[in-house]
């Protein structure tokens, strides 16, 4: 690990949401949402990621929620996600939002397409030339239809713009934690634990939407080495981790956000809300999390 690139990205990011309310993404929502994983410990916010149904909002609702956001003199570092099959429409997006500085971008492989690893490399390096900001690498073949090779990866890694990778398979995660080019960040829920008791330094958790502070609290244990205090805070989030991706992400994460009064339960169609069955599942997991309580409630 001490060969790694230093990147910004450490800590718990979250893949935020966008909550809408009548069709219109709710700004009033987006910001108290934003002000809530702030005050939990969260590091930093991923904005129009899959998690947030980026690719079915318009640049003007992107713009808005930014702007909404960012308008908090407090308000927590952002990464947009910028993801597409074009990539000249990609870098175009790129170029009209980087005048809002993000802390970076988090920038998946062409979609649908499968282009070679010889594809994906020129994928990113148009995106390089298109801002100077970090990009963060984005390995997720079961949306994309495409997979990154750790060579592809630590080709990239010798670019300026290119230091961290969220990776979604805990096999290859394991693979970066033990090398040294990419700071890698865990993109499977249920491999944070081990992922930050290995030595990882970040990730981009969407089921910490629920429960933010007890995620914040599993990876200080673990970067201390109490590694069975942090099992022992993380056990009880490992069913409800599974429901939150039991249907297609994120209705179930808005479901479980509706409960708690943080949001309305709307998604944009194609996208459709969480079942009345997972909704009840859900219902009865975030009891039993509810009580089981953290370290810092018995301290």
């Amino acid at each position: 690990m001490d060969a790694q690139k230093t990147t910004p990205f450490e800590g718990i990011w979250l893949p935020m949401i966008t909550p809408m309310r009548a069709g219109h993404v709710d700004l009033d929502a987006a910001q108290a949402l934003a002000r809530y994983y702030r005050n939990a410990g969260i590091a930093g916010l991923v904005l129009f990621g899959s998690t947030g149904e980026g690719n079915l909002l318009s640049m003007p609702e992107k713009i808005g929620m930014i702007e909404a956001i960012s308008s908090d003199p407090d308000a927590l570092p952002l990464v947009f996600g910028a993801g597409g099959v074009d990539t000249r429409g990609v870098a175009a997006a790129i170029r009209r939002l980087d005048r809002y500085r993000p802390a970076g971008y988090l920038v998946p492989p062409p979609y649908y397409l499968g282009p070679s690893q010889a594809g994906i490399l020129w994928h990113y390096r148009q995106i390089a030339w298109a801002t100077e900001r970090p990009i963060i690498l984005y390995n997720i073949p079961k949306r994309t239809g495409a997979t990154m090779t750790v060579q592809t990866m630590e080709t990239l890694a010798a670019l300026p713009n290119f230091n961290a990778v969220k990776e979604c398979n805990p096999s290859v995660l394991a693979t970066l934690n033990s090398r040294g080019p990419l700071a890698p960040l865990c993109g499977e829920d249920l491999a944070l634990l081990d992922h930050f008791l290995a030595g990882g330094r970040g990730a981009i958790a969407a089921a910490a939407h629920l429960y933010p502070d007890r995620y914040v609290e599993i990876m200080l244990l673990a970067r201390d080495g109490h590694a069975e205090a942090a099992r022992e805070l993380f056990e009880p989030l490992r069913g409800l981790i599974r429901l939150l991706f039991a249907e297609p992400n994120p209705a179930p994460i808005k479901r479980a956000l509706a409960m708690q009064g943080l949001v309305a339960d709307e998604l944009r169609m194609p996208m459709t809300n969480a079942s009345r069955e997972l909704g009840a599942r859900l219902q009865r997991a975030m009891s039993m999390v509810q009580g089981s309580p953290s370290r810092l409630q018995t301290a």
